[in-house]
Formats: C-alpha cells, sequence, structure tokens
C-alpha cells in the first residue's frame, strides 16, 4: 500500500527527480523543440493559435481531425501517445463512444500502475536508502514518509507543470485532493474509530497548510510563479521539517526532564519509542510477499532467475477470492515489467533481496529504461555525432559491467555494494511514476476537451480521487487497526508536502527550461471555489476540533463528508453554468 509509512530521506530524493526526471528539454527533438519558447496562444503564430482546443467538438466531423493537427493548443508537451489524435483522427465520429470507453478503462490502468510502482518498488528503495542513511523515524517521516505517499500527486502535479495548458489540472488535484483528505478521509477515520487528536501537532499541522493554501491563493490571484515564488515553497517546506524535529525534540526533552510515566500504554498513548515500534510493526509490510519461492533450497542461477522474475505465488492464488484474482491477472504485466526493470533492495532480509542474474541483467535494462523514459524518450533515441544513438551506448556500457558483476560475485552472499542497487531502483520507479503520471494528465486533458470540462475540474475530481484512493483506504486500515491519531496526522503531513513540493518542484523544473515564470490562468469562478473550500475546511477543523477539546467524534466526521459533498455539488454546478459569476 502507499501507506509502507517509509523511512525516507527527501532532500536526496528531490536532487536525484531534479537531475533525472524533469531538468530541460534542450536534447528533445525538432518537434519537441517547438514547444520551448513559452507556448501560450498569444505568441502570435496564426489565428488558430487563438482558438481553444475544446471547440473541436463544434465542428463538423469531417473538419476535427485537421483541427487537432494544425491548432496548437491540442497539443501536448510530453508523453508517448497523441490521445486527441487518437480520438479524433483514427476513430470515426459514430465510435466516439467506443474511444472514450477505452480511455477511461486505460486511464484505470494508468492509476492502477502508478500505485503499483510506488507501493511495490519506489517506496520500499526508498525505505532501504533511509535504513542506509540511519535517519530517525521523525525526519523520514516527515520527508521521504510523505514523498512516498504523495509520489504519484508530486509526479502528476510536475507532468501537468510542464505545459500550460495542463496547468489547471495540478491546482484542481492538489486542491481537489487536499479537500477530499481533510473532510472525506479525516471524517472517515472519526467514524470509524472516535479519538483525541494530538493538540499540538494537529494545531502545527493545519496552519502550516493553511499558510500553504494562502500562498498558493495569492499566487493565483498574481496569476504567475516566479522562480523566488517556487524556491519559496521549497523553502517552506524546509522550515517545517525543521519545526516538525525541533518540536518533537523539545517534547522529548521536557518528557526526561519530568521523568513522568505513569500513564499506562494503551494504542492512543505511547511513548515515542514504542509508537516508533508499532509504527514500523503496522506499515512495514512486505512488499515481496507475492514473489517468495515456494521451496527453500540452493538454486541454480536460472532457477533464480525464474523465481526472481515471477509475480504469482501459487498457494495464495489458490486460497484468494475470484475478485483478488481477476485484479491480479490485470496486475501481472506490470508486476512482471517492474520486477524486470526494477531493481529491488529489503534490508530487512539477510540477503538483502540479492538476486545475481537478475540484478546483472537490470544493470543493462534498468539504465535503458532511464534514457528511454527521461523526457518520453527523447534523449535516448539521441544521436552522438549523427552516427551512434545514446541508448546503444548505454546497452554496450550496461552488460560490460554486468558480465564483471557477474563472475565477481556469487548467488549467495550479496557484494559490498549492493545497497547501489537501491538508489538504481529508485531513479527507475521515479521515472516510471513519471511516465505513468505524464500519459495520465494527458488522457484527462484529452477527456475534457471532448466533455468540454476546465482542466480544474478535472483535477479536483478524477485525478484526485485516482491518486488519493490508495491513501484514503491505508489510513482507514490504520484507524480500523486501534491506530486513528496516527493516521489522522498523516492526512495534514503528506497534503502539506504535496502542496508545497508539487507546486515549488513542478514550477522550478518549469522555470529551468528557460522560461522566466510560470503562468497561472485560473479556470473562472471555479478555482476560486475550489481554494475557498479548502481553506475553509481548515478553517472549520481549526476551530471546531479545539472546541471539542480536540475530541473527533462520529458527529464531527459525518459533518465532514456533508461538508464535501456540499462543494462537490457547487463545483460541478458552477462548472456546467448553473452558478456564474454576474459579469459573466
Amino acid at each position: 500500500m502507499a501507506d509502507g509509512r517509509l523511512n525516507l530521506h527527501w532532500a536526496l530524493c528531490l536532487l536525484c527527480v531534479l537531475l533525472m526526471v524533469e531538468t530541460g528539454s534542450q536534447a528533445s527533438d525538432p518537434s519537441t523543440g517547438a514547444h520551448t519558447s513559452p507556448p501560450f496562444p498569444a505568441s502570435g503564430v496564426n489565428q488558430t493559435s487563438v482558438v481553444d482546443c475544446r471547440d473541436v467538438c463544434g465542428l463538423n466531423a469531417s473538419d476535427r481531425c485537421d483541427f487537432i493537427r494544425t491548432n496548437p493548443d491540442c497539443h501536448s508537451e510530453g508523453g508517448y501517445l497523441d490521445y486527441l489524435k487518437g480520438i479524433f483522427c483514427c476513430f470515426p465520429s459514430s465510435l466516439l463512444p467506443l474511444a472514450i470507453t477505452l480511455y477511461a478503462f486505460w486511464l484505470l490502468y494508468l492509476f492502477l500502475i502508478l500505485g503499483l510502482t510506488a507501493e511495490k518498488f519506489f517506496c520500499p528503495n526508498l525505505s532501504a536508502i533511509s535504513t542506509l542513511f540511519k535517519l530517525s523515524h521523525n525526519v523520514a517521516g516527515v520527508t521521504f514518509l510523505a514523498f512516498g505517499n504523495g509520489a504519484p500527486d508530486i509526479f502528476s502535479a510536475v507532468a501537468a507543470f510542464s505545459d500550460p495548458h495542463t496547468a489547471g489540472l495540478a491546482f484542481g488535484a492538489l486542491f481537489g485532493a487536499g479537500v477530499l483528505v481533510t473532510t472525506v478521509v479525516a471524517g472517515g477515520i472519526a467514524i470509524l474509530r472516535p479519538f483525541m487528536a494530538a493538540s499540538r501537532p494537529f494545531l502545527r499541522d493545519i496552519i502550516f497548510y493553511m499558510v500553504a493554501v494562502f500562498l498558493t491563493f495569492t499566487a493565483l490571484y498574481l496569476g504567475k510563479i516566479t522562480l523566488a515564488w517556487a524556491l519559496g515553497y521549497l523553502s517552506f517546506y524546509a522550515f517545517y521539517v525543521v519545526t516538525v524535529v525541533l518540536c518533537t525534540w523539545i517534547y522529548r526533552w521536557q518528557r526526561r526532564k519530568s521523568l513522568v510515566y505513569s500513564m499506562p500504554a494503551t494504542p492512543e498513548m505511547l511513548s515515542d519509542s514504542e509508537e516508533d515500534l508499532v509504527s514500523s510493526a503496522t506499515n512495514s509490510y512486505d512488499y515481496r510477499e507475492d514473489y517468495q519461492p515456494l521451496l527453500f533450497y540452493e538454486a541454480t542461477t536460472a532457477q533464480i532467475l525464474v523465481q526472481a522474475l515471477n509475480p504469482l505465488d501459487y498457494r495464495k492464488w489458490r486460497s484468494k477470492p475470484a475478485y483478488w484474482r481477476v485484479l491480479k491477472v490485470f496486475k501481472l504485466p506490470v508486476e512482471f515489467l517492474l520486477l524486470l526493470t526494477v531493481p529491488l533492495v529489503d534490508p530487512d532480509k539477510e540477503d538483502r533481496n540479492w538476486k545475481r542474474p537478475l540484478n546483472c541483467l537490470q544493470l543493462v535494462i534498468s539504465p535503458l529504461v532511464l534514457v528511454l523514459t527521461l523526457q518520453s524518450g527523447c534523449y535516448g533515441v539521441y544521436e552522438i555525432g549523427g552516427l551512434f544513438p545514446v541508448w546503444g551506448v548505454v546497452v554496450i556500457t550496461g552488460t560490460a559491467l554486468a558480465a564483471g558483476i557477474f563472475f565477481a560475485t556469487s548467488n549467495s552472499e550479496p557484494p559490498r555494494f549492493h545497497w547501489i542497487f537501491a538508489f538504481l531502483g529508485f531513479l527507475t520507479s521515479a521515472l516510471w511514476i513519471n511516465a505513468a503520471a505524464t500519459e495520465v494528465v494527458n488522457i484527462l486533458r484529452s477527456l475534457g476537451v471532448v466533455f468540454r470540462l476546465s482542466n480544474t475540474v478535472l483535477g479536483l475530481t478524477l485525478l484526485a480521487w485516482g491518486n488519493s484512493i490508495g491513501d484514503a483506504f491505508s489510513d482507514f486500515t490504520l484507524a480500523r487497526q486501534g491506530y486513528p491519531r496516527m493516521a489522522f496526522s498523516a492526512c495534514f503531513g503528506g497534503i502539506i508536502f504535496n502542496v508545497l513540493v508539487g507546486v515549488g518542484l513542478g514550477c522550478l523544473l518549469h522555470i529551468s527550461r528557460g522560461h522566466t515564470e510560470v503562468k497561472l490562468e485560473p479556470d473562472g469562478l471555479l478555482v476560486w471555489i475550489l481554494a475557498g473550500a479548502l481553506g475553509l475546511s481548515l478553517v472549520c477543523s481549526l476551530v471546531l476540533v479545539p472546541l471539542q477539546s480536540f475530541q473527533l467524534n462520529r458527529t464531527y466526521g459525518f459533518f465532514l463528508l456533508l461538508f464535501y459533498l456540499t462543494f462537490l455539488l457547487v463545483a460541478l454546478l458552477t462548472e456546467f453554468g448553473v452558478i456564474r459569476m454576474k459579469s459573466e
């Protein structure tokens, strides 16, 4: 689950992402390079540049394909598939419902890929890196934990900010997820297991989140985000991390000084050390349990390779219900591809998940995946001196390195440098997530064009729901297991990271490509309703929770659910023009 509640070191991760995921598009091919200048309609290419792509559905069926091909507003930066051309050029107008249905299933499958990659490969490798650096639980919790749980949101935001046409998706998804988590998830926790919230962490987190929302609201009002503004987002999150660490240190110092330990330990009142143990035991899910060999014996190299690439546990298959088997069938191709391409290091195992033949094979395949997914493959197909492609150099180098390691190591004992595979696995899984997130953003924009929906409403509904569903289920599971305080704290800690790092990093990467600033064009009244609803939900929690002496009961939970349903109704009525400003 996304709730791997890992131990991770975020600064290192963000540095890796900055270097490997979105470091500019100077090496893109000529067709991509056309988008490196500010791609706003006012650039004055021709008359079609000012035409909204959503107007395509008002044209005759015979003119739609040419409109999509020639209108700059219909072009997307990044991604492997052109979904708008697929809808209007590959399918006749009579089969438009079929195209939409296929796209909807593909969108669901992309969400499955996002969740599976983050759960079983991205988070475990980050956990291994955290263990390597011996990070404390507090530092890891507000950095790597948040990064691991928010990976789909962060990469979706980065992908959305890479194209000004889809920037509304990022704000819609981040704000929409914020409203969803602070109302539906938090309310669901209170309904499942009423509890007393920890006062100081709650007030700290909600105040920081309100400041983050205010910063974003101000940026929307100004209509732009500059380099200083983007760095300010990231700096404010660093300040939040420092505050969490200092508060925890002060609390522990005061507790040691008071020497008051008369209260018996319960699931809701544990010492820090006990809470760390509970958190570790509760969340240290074995991400590789599906891949354990059935028999333990001295296997040959070929057998180790086959077992390591087998994503199916036949004993588990026979004991599971039918719906689990159906879902597993859809997961199998993705799991096999990820097992083949993403190294996985497990410090809890005696052999640290060392699979000599597979790890050596991954030294060839993983770097190849890196160059073919970075900037949608632009770097990988680039020919050095016009003679030899980059991917060919990567394959040759990887093969030589893999052969050397294969003959210098054994099947039974991992080498000293095995920890390097955790970094390789992190980078590969990060780029898999980034590639899937880019496709999600592009397909959502295409559906918005077909249904004439704004990017904001798509972000606050489909994208926010898809990226938050894993966290919601994991937090509900924690609450049912008797740890609602832990789950409630995760609601605010994760979304603070998503907003500050999602907006800050996404805009910073966009500016690093040569743009002076990120232009923000709010989708009318809807984006203000979204920002206002998020701010109002936070103010309600800030006022009502202390009034209840931080005791969260079912009444409060149902109030939050009603708040979200009301917000969703108002947002949809605004989108379809029922609610509008007088000037409109």
